[in-house]
């Protein structure tokens, strides 16, 4: 595996991207210690003072007034981290948490949080050692922070709490020995540092944001072969006809479209003579729908690079001034608002490939090939309910896809008076972006089927050998059989990026420079 050694405020999608799918591992460059240090002697000092500075040496949220002696410090950040661990629900998979303590990691290292070298130090050797901690999905608002899941990240570095080491879950204690590590007592603010912050619900963004990607350009691929299927125009994916709306993403998303098609046999038999005059929607503005959700994707894209480099705690030291100032970086509203964005990104594409599934099996529509696209339509139903299930997914999301950063309760006995709600609008995109790989995966079952009644004419090339992947997992549909493991494996080809990846140079990027890497 690759270790990427990084200095803070540096990363890259692609580096996050590869730390989020266990291809590259970290190492936070020393050169952060220095500022790291002075941070962390500025909020000792301020320990021993008898100014108050908050969540130093006094209490927390609406006991913030309440003065704490310095001889308390370490249990008064023990006791917050106990008494934060209130998450619930399923724990967050193991590439989720492995972002988050990289996310946190890079926080930390910019010497604003004022925590001491030696926990940065500790959060790496548990990270290197595959020690996972065990952090529950639910509980956070958004703000001030993900309280509830990086206490819970917080109690496995002092050894409270479990952790999950290679599959298996174990208490942190018992891991700390397994790993010849020992956990770590918290010095002054060192808790509220660890705790004040967005990273469970960037790094939530994140992972949908990468599993989005993959799934809007895989539909660019179904969607190609669709409209081969449909023995659809390509007229409406003419580079004039964009380039005057001046789009970015709908002029990347129509040269996409063209050049999966090119050479395709299929096209070129009815350029003449063909007595349709336009095609739906759901063929004719795949660039312009698509193109939007590309467009949004690499909107959030850049807003979620810039919130994985911040300091997002609470109070921030200024070591040039030795000053400790309380703000409000730990509100997760530019979170909130990516993930609504992805939301509504993989909402769209689930819509639009959903109409063309139901126009391709819909005789009336889909031009000359049978009913449900069964070669004996009647004694079988084909893939009829295939499309009702592509149609139940897309509901799903739909509904799913309200916007959550709307929303807004007090907590904290109204200290915490607005929040963002960021962490489970970022959460619901998992189980949005499983849906849509299932949608994009019944798509490509159905279009797969549609171009093998058009033989003996041949799809493109790039197309055939999409199929001829499929071909290895499911084969054509002959006659009636059990379709559950038929969707399955195709939503599992596209979800493992395998239909993006044939097609990979035909697609757009999320950001320029992936293309350069």
């Amino acid at each position: 595996m690759t270790v990427l050694c990084f200095t803070s405020a540096s990363l890259t999608l692609l580096q996050l991207e590869s730390i989020y799918r266990g291809r590259m591992g970290v190492e936070l460059d020393v050169s952060a210690k220095n500022i790291v240090d002075l941070a962390a002697k500025v909020v000792a000092d301020a320990a021993q003072s008898d100014s108050p500075v908050y969540g130093v040496n006094t209490g927390f949220g609406k006991l913030a007034n309440t003065r704490i002696d310095a001889k308390d410090t370490k249990q008064l950040q023990r006791n917050l981290i106990l008494s934060h661990c209130c998450g619930v629900g399923e724990p967050l998979p193991d590439d989720v948490v492995r972002l988050i303590m990289v996310l946190k990691l890079n926080s930390l290292a910019r010497g604003a949080s004022g925590v001491r070298w030696v926990l940065i130090e500790h959060l790496q050797a548990m990270f290197n050692a595959g020690m996972y901690p065990v952090i529950p999905s639910q509980g956070s608002v958004g703000a001030s922070g993900d309280l509830a899941p990086l206490a819970h990240l917080t109690a496995a570095m002092m050894g409270e709490g479990d952790v999950r080491v290679k599959g298996d879950v174990l208490p942190a204690k018992a891991a700390f020995i397994e790993a010849g590590l020992k956990p770590l007592v918290l010095a002054a603010k060192e808790g509220l540092g660890m705790i004040n912050g967005t990273q469970v619900s960037t790094a939530l963004a994140l992972a949908g944001l990468f599993n989005a990607w993959n799934l809007v350009t895989t539909a660019l691929v179904t969607g190609a072969m669709a409209s081969d299927a449909m023995m659809a125009s390509t007229a409406p994916f003419r580079s004039e006809i964009h380039a005057l709306r001046g789009h970015p993403g709908q002029i990347a998303v129509g040269a996409s479209l063209r050049a999966l098609l090119a050479g395709s046999e299929i096209r070129e038999s009815h350029r003449e003579d063909d007595t349709r005059v336009q095609d739906p929607y759901c063929m004719r503005c795949q660039p312009q729908v698509m193109g939007a959700c590309v467009d949004l994707l690499r909107h959030v894209a850049q807003v979620l690079e810039i919130e994985a480099n911040a300091v997002t705690d609470n109070p921030l030291v200024v070591v040039e001034e030795e000053s400790i100032l309380s703000g409000g970086n730990f509100h997760a509203e530019p979170v909130a608002f990516a993930a609504d964005q992805i939301a509504l990104a993989i909402a769209e594409t689930g819509s639009i490939t959903e109409r063309r599934i139901a126009t391709m099996v819909d005789p009336s529509l889909n031009y000359g090939l049978p009913a449900f696209l069964s070669p004996a339509p009647g004694l079988n139903s084909g893939f009829m309910v295939a499309e009702v299930t592509a149609a139940a997914l897309m509901a799903e999301n739909k509904q799913k896809a309200m916007p959550c950063s709307v929303d807004s309760t007090p907590t904290s006995a109204n200290q915490e008076d607005h929040v963002s709600m960021a962490c489970h609008a970022a959460r619901r995109l998992g189980p949005m972006n499983q849906n849509l790989a299932t949608i994009i995966g019944i798509e490509l079952l159905v279009s797969a089927q549609g171009i093998g009644f058009r033989a003996p004419l041949s799809t493109s090339a790039v197309l055939d050998r999409t199929i001829a992947e499929l071909r290895e997992k499911v084969p054509a549909l002959n006659q009636d059989r059990y379709m559950a493991t038929d969707i399955a494996a195709a939503a599992n080809l596209v979800e493992e990026g395998a239909v993006s990846e044939h097609a990979a140079s035909h697609l757009p990027k999320l950001m320029d420079y992936v293309a350069e890497e």
